[in-house]
């Protein structure tokens, strides 16, 4: 068989009834789609293969019993029950009716079918066809389910710098923790396994810290002392959705933060009252911020054209102003600390990068920073400078001013005592700041950094020095720009002085905060932090890391678990595409799983309930993973890209066959085939690194640990000493690429032989930065053969099919010829055969929505088997206590003519069905290939396109009749 599922074999062991699909772990209930398995049965002797069940259902782990029964189970009425076929009438029967758990995992004996169901085992008793519960009583302390002192930094989610940078409080394991900067010991400050604090941040008059709880089994904000002293406020009630992080007003009276409900709002921490600023239909609001007076807010938002953009909002007037124009994008909003500016990012900048292996072009690196001046006097800080007499003096002596006021100390009362120690203070501004802002005319107001264009965010500006992050595409950071990721990539942050006009470079980090006094700054390098004085130049943190470790939590492991099901729970209920839950009562689902919750004693228990429960929903992309479970270390074992068979007599290994692999790329090379190895298919391996193979027990043993390293191999042409040499190689780690290759190769070969080498061939692995690198390797190089088989059986998704589709629909416009040269199509890159796809039940989530493209547009025939049926996409997972993941299904589709959903649940069918007999498959044969070869060829004779002759060359002489 070329792959498998569940199996059992007949009593005489002449047959075997098996499943070709394994996908039992699948969260995923009630499927119907590609991959839905019907119970199969093989015979040895003559090698055929047929299909007992099909069934749309899914029917499977079969099982041989001694009465000429094969024993499945199948989800045929909704759950999945035990059924019966009859080998000679080809009857089936349903045995069992269980309505509210499926059964898991059964076994047959002699007599009787045992099975899990609903946390029981059951026993199906064969003769009398009845099914009971055994009772079974499990001795076990259960040490995985208790309480435990842990060190909850190993799951920190985020941390915030106190005002005068001396402490730092750290969201970790669902706790908040205030952490010292150098000395002293952390303090947990809430101590609540039941609960989730997150998103933590400490007020600007360094009194509280406000955060997101869902303690009332809800997400509401909070605020408590920062000292621990009295009981947390809860200051927000009523919630039925996902809270993102609060942002303090800077008079630390106000919260403003944003919702998985798209809006914007803010809370008043002392009447508790909440206002709405802003609700958007396009996406979810991320980045928002306060005036430094606490009277404006800043923030952008989606627009309908994509681009995101900058508003503002009076508290005064609770009226809102759009800052930039719908033109260009425009994010990272943030007012400048003297109130005067407002910052933010905009992609202004066009400069179009073109690819060598096509005429095509991308646009990247198009942000800078740009300044708005919120009032008409406010004069522009990069405008023309001109020197003048007495201006640099007046300069100089308001610098001097400053510094005096700065040193200048407190008075002393007559009867007031000296204090022991002073303590660190929080600056406060000496006179308040009041923010203007002239609408009129403000998108004329906005001038840019002269800077290098990338992408930029978290801005701040002190006086006259702006500091951001700025990635660019493939610069020194080493990373390459992904479309979906992280937002704290590591980037270059710098400042600018605007007075110098000059940017500095201070350093690659992940993130940055600077106090509300802008002295101090806590710095990410990767998971490593830092508090430094805010920096003029190349940041050095030695002496300076914040050692973020003993964050000892007592943790009641099943509060815990109870608490990551429930927000599990909420989160699906708020991220979920369908807000009908695909017509699933959610709250039954809650309760109905939430009832097994005390039976969990371990992770992995609470991940296969999760995985239960989000199974309900009959959808694709609902993943559970991830988690605290033990760290098993792993050691790799070097692999030599080659098959190899024992010789009996000498136990020596023979060489069956070299992968031939790729040697100039290191992700293909091919170990055996490296330039200098004298190895070749028949020779022997007698030693590896001195061990005589013949000791061993398998070839293996002795690469344990040997990928990417040297290895001496002893080889021959014959299993004998005599004559022998060595040979130096390097195991890799992964043959996969290299059997991968091979089959990629096998099938151009195969198709250009049976086309006279008319017919390209290219498989396109999946539809992320590999599929599509592929894609470019095997597309352009045959654009000129006469027609095209595209096979994306197996492609496991991603994001690239339109651009794989553009590329394969552009449509011939003229004709262009050069002097001595030849006919060539215009566009140039365009494909004029025919063309067909290659499907199957493996072509899933991008992998199924390609084939709907290439079908819808017309290019061609689908041929093959139906595909996965899972389309809706997801994004990142949220952060869960213990950094477990989840993942919700959130963009549907649905079909042009808005009629229906797509392709979700059932898959593409193909316009031609051909399913892969399993064993001429494992002997070689491809069917489905074999007959997209065979509709090529037809289709060449009909639909083939030849350029058309040159016409004659023009005669523009008037004295010719031209």
């Amino acid at each position: 068989m070329p792959r498998g599922g569940f199996v059992s074999f007949s009593p005489d062991d002449s047959k075997m009834a098996f499943n070709r699909v394994f996908r039992e772990f699948r969260t995923w209930k009630h499927y119907r789609g590609g991959m839905a398995d019907d119970v199969w049965i093989y015979d040895f002797k003559t090698g055929a293969t047929e299909n007992l069940t099909n069934n749309p259902a899914q029917d499977i782990c079969p099982m041989w019993g001694p009465d000429n029964h094969i024993y499945f189970i199948s989800d045929r009425d909704g759950r999945m029950n035990l059924f019966s076929t009859d080998l000679g009438s080809k009857q089936t029967k349903q045995l069992t009716t269980f309505k509210d758990f499926d059964i898991k995992f059964p076994s047959i004996g002699k007599e009787s079918i045992v099975f899990e169901q609903a946390g029981y085992i059951w026993r199906y008793d064969l003769a009398s066809g009845q099914a009971t519960p055994v009772p079974i009583e499990v001795k076990e302390d259960f040490a995985s389910g208790r309480s435990a002192l842990v060190d909850a930094s190993k799951h920190t989610e985020s941390v915030s710098l106190a005002p005068d940078g001396e402490r730092t409080i750290v969201v970790a394991r669902g706790d908040l923790f205030s952490v010292p900067a150098r000395n002293g010991t952390p303090r947990n400050l809430t101590k609540t396994s039941n609960a989730h604090e997150r998103d933590a941040v400490w007020s600007p008059d360094g009194k509280w810290i406000a955060y997101n709880s869902d303690a009332t089994g809800e997400n509401e904000l909070y605020v408590r002392a920062q000292d621990d002293k009295g009981q947390p406020q809860q200051i927000t009630s009523g919630a039925d959705t996902y809270y993102y992080q609060p942002i303090w007003s800077p008079d630390s009276k106000k919260l403003l933060w944003s919702d998985r409900l798209q809006r914007l709002r803010y809370v008043d921490v002392g009447t508790k009252v909440v206002m709405q600023i802003d609700q958007d239909k396009y996406g979810e609001i991320e980045v928002y911020n306060w005036s430094p007076d606490s009277q404006w807010i800043t923030w952008g938002r989606p627009e309908e054209n994509g681009l995101p953009r900058v508003y503002l909002y009076s508290l005064a007037s609770k009226q809102q102003t759009a800052i930039t124009d719908t033109w260009y994008g425009s994010g990272e909003p943030v007012f400048s600390d003297d109130g005067k500016y407002l910052l933010l990012s905009s992609a202004r900048d066009f400069k179009p990068t073109f690819g060598e292996e096509e005429f095509e072009n991308v646009y990247r690196d198009m942000e800078r920073v740009y300044l708005v001046t919120l009032a008409k006097e406010t004069e522009n800080p990069l405008g023309p400078r001109s020197d003048e007499v007495g201006k640099a003096e007046k300069k100089r002596e308001k610098e001097k001013e400053k510094e005096a006021e700065e040193k200048k100390p407190e008075e002393k009362k007559p009867d007031e005592k000296k204090p022991e120690a002073k303590k660190p203070e929080i600056a406060k501004p000496k006179k308040p700041v009041v923010v203007k802002v002239d609408t009129d005319g403000i998108q004329n107001r906005i001038v840019g950094l002269e800077i290098t264009p990338g992408n930029y965010r978290k801005i701040r500006m002190l006086e006259d020095r702006i500091f951001y992050l700025r990635r660019t595409i493939g610069d020194e950071t080493g990373e390459e720009e992904e479309l979906f990721g992280e937002r704290d990539k590591k980037s270059h942050l710098c400042v600018y002085n605007v007075e110098e006009r000059k940017e500095t470079v201070l350093g690659d980090m992940n993130d940055y905060q600077i106090t509300f006094d802008g002295k101090r700054m806590l710095v990410k390098i990767k998971k490593d932090y830092a508090i430094i004085d805010v920096p003029k130049d190349k940041i050095e943190t030695k002496d300076h890391e914040m050692k973020i470790e003993g964050l000892d939590m007592q943790l009641d492991r099943h509060a815990e678990w109870k608490q990551i099901y429930f927000e599990a729970w909420r989160q699906m209920r708020d991220f979920f595409f369908s807000p009908t839950m695909n017509g699933i009562d959610w709250k039954a689902m809650r309760d109905k799983y939430a009832a097994l919750l005390p039976f969990v004693n371990h992770r992995n228990d609470l991940t296969y309930l999760l995985g239960e429960m989000i199974g309900e929903l009959n959808n694709g992309h609902t993943y559970v993973a991830g988690g605290e479970r033990p760290d098993t270390p792993r050691i790799k074992l070097g692999l030599l890209g080659a098959e190899v068979s024992r010789d009996p007599a000498t136990r020596a290994y023979r060489i069956d066959r070299i992968l031939p692999g790729e040697n100039w790329d290191k992700q293909t090379r091919s170990p055996l085939t490296a330039v200098g190895v004298d190895v070749k298919p028949g020779d022997y391996i007698l030693a590896i690194n001195g061990t005589p193979v013949s000791t061993l027990p398998n070839l293996y043993d002795a690469l344990i640990g040997t990928a990417g390293k040297q290895v001496i191999l002893r080889v021959n042409s014959k299993p004998t000493d005599t004559g022998a040499r060595d040979v130096t190689v390097v195991p890799t780690d992964n043959e996969a690429p290299l059997y991968y290759l091979a089959w990629v190769q096998k099938n151009i070969d195969e198709v250009s032989k049976k086309t006279g080498g008319e017919v390209g061939y290219m498989h396109i692995p999946d539809m992320g930065r590999p599929g599509l690198n592929e894609f470019t390797k095997l597309y352009f190089p045959q654009i000129r053969k006469k027609a095209l088989i595209v096979d994306v059986r197996g492609n496991g998704g991603g994001f690239v099919s339109p651009l794989v589709i553009e590329r394969l629909r552009r449509a011939l416009v003229m004709v262009g010829i050069a002097r001595n040269g030849v006919p060539r199509p215009d566009p140039n890159d365009t494909f004029l055969g025919p063309m067909v796809t290659l499907i199957n039940e493996f072509s899933a989530s991008d992998g199924d929505i390609f084939p709907y493209r290439f079908k819808t547009l017309g290019l061609g025939k689908l041929i093959g088997k139906r595909t996965w049926g899972g389309v809706v996409g997801i994004r990142d997972s949220l952060p869960l206590v213990d950094g477990g993941q989840f993942f919700k299904p959130e963009f549907a589709l649905y079909s042009k003519d808005g009629k229906e959903w797509i392709i979700e649940g059932h898959g593409v069918d193909p316009d031609i069905i051909v399913d892969n007999d399993p064993g001429k498959e494992f002997r070689g044969e491809d069917q489905q290939l074999d007959r997209a070869i065979q509709e090529i060829q037809a289709e060449l004779k009909t639909k083939g396109y030849e350029l058309p002759p040159v016409p004659p060359y023009p005669n523009r002489n008037p004295a010719t009749g031209g």
